[in-house]
């Protein structure tokens, strides 16, 4: 298997993808399966396949490959990377792919297992290449630190990154990266978001050299969408009382959002990523006393969760559950949703958060309406 990275200067990389053999009964057994595309409807019968793992990582890919990319997407609506198993039609689906881009960072846990039982053989784009590590190793270890120490350690009301988006970052070296101090949700803060951007739409450059000019200028016109995006929100929550702006969220899904926005993070329901985990009445109560002493309004609920723990906590802490439209941080919303796009998803799980603190949100820009 070939491993593509997004900067020209990088060598390949290995992603921990094991053993690449696949038995002939296992062939055999996948060819005479039958059944819908896994994932994403938007399968295409020509042009370069293309796996993306994550309903966001999906989208970016849509945006960048228009019709010349054949594209099926493994996580469906609402589903969660965290305790996916990729069915018979995905594993056939990946070992006919010619291109598998992952998120990274840890993500995955699943993809090694299915890279050796589909026989993919194909190039990898690791998302996660694009970002700055250093930087999201601090913001997961600011996000930890404020989540059990009560507070934050960084200047909620100068957020300390730039928003004119130099994203020379995306160039920069990282063979050999070691992705374990890092919250794998770096798809939510729309900085990092177009590092991903940058480094599939290089990826893609390399594995279909013919159609690099078109997959370039459809990168630049939704990178100009991702920088007005950010500049949108950045104004909302500075509209908001840095004392306002604190919330508790069902995971810790949300920490390089938060950061670039300047929002407190009081603490999350489960105590870890997998959504199936259950917290302690330890935790329990930490978390209800984080709520009170910081003055969190409401709970927000990742759409990939079960609202009835948060319901619980917040009655006993004496605020508001927002489940009846969730915040969209693991996978994005079906069609119709009006979150089914990264961008869209991101608009909504915005306006959710500046409604919950009684903020009505300014109109959008031309750029981001549909």
């Amino acid at each position: 298997m070939t491993l593509i990275s997004a900067s020209p200067a990088r060598s390949p990389r290995s992603l921990s993808l094991a053993a690449m053999a696949l038995a002939t009964g296992a062939a055999l057994t996948l060819s005479a399966c039958s059944g819908s595309p896994a994932g994403s409807d938007d399968t295409h019968s020509a042009g370069l396949k293309v796996v993306a793992t994550t309903t966001q990582l999906a989208d970016f890919v849509a945006e960048i490959g228009g019709n010349d990319v054949a594209l099926t997407g493994l996580l469906t609506a609402g589903a969660s990377a965290h305790h996916f198993d990729p069915t018979p039609a995905d594993l056939l689906a990946l070992g006919q792919a010619d291109v598998l881009v992952v998120n990274g960072a840890g993500l995955e846990t699943f993809i090694d297992s299915a890279v050796e039982s589909s026989g993919f053989k194909g190039v990898v784009i690791d998302a996660s290449e694009g970002i700055d590590e250093a930087e999201a190793k601090l913001i997961t270890s600011e996000s930890e630190d404020s989540a059990h120490a009560g507070e934050a350690d960084h200047d909620h009301g100068t957020a300390d990154h730039d928003h004119a988006h130099d994203h020379a970052h995306a160039e920069e070296d990282h063979a050999g990266h070691d992705h374990g101090d890092i919250n794998p949700h770096i798809w939510t803060s729309p900085r990092f978001a177009e590092g991903m951007v940058a480094e599939i739409t290089a990826g893609l450059e390399k594995a279909d050299p013919a159609h690099a000019k078109d997959f370039n200028k459809r990168a630049d016109a939704y990178l100009a969408k991702l920088q007005d995006l950010d500049t949108w929100i950045a104004a909302q929550f500075e509209r908001v009382p840095v004392a306002d702006r604190v919330i508790v969220s069902g995971h810790d899904s949300l920490s390089y959002y938060l950061h670039d926005y300047g929002i407190e993070f009081a603490g999350a329901i489960l105590p870890s990523f997998e959504d199936n985990a259950e917290p302690s009445a330890a935790d329990i109560d930490a978390l209800v006393q984080s709520i009170k002493e910081r003055g969190v309004k409401a709970i927000f609920v990742e759409s990939s969760m079960s609202p009835k723990l948060a319901q619980a906590i917040s009655q006993e802490a004496g605020v508001k559950v927002v489940d009846a439209e969730s915040l969209y941080a693991d996978s994005l919303g079906v069609a119709g949703s009006g979150a089914d796009t990264y961008i869209d998803a991101t608009i909504h799980n915005t306006q959710l958060i500046l409604e919950s603190w009684g903020v009505k949100p300014d109109e959008l820009p031309a750029t981001l309406q549909r």
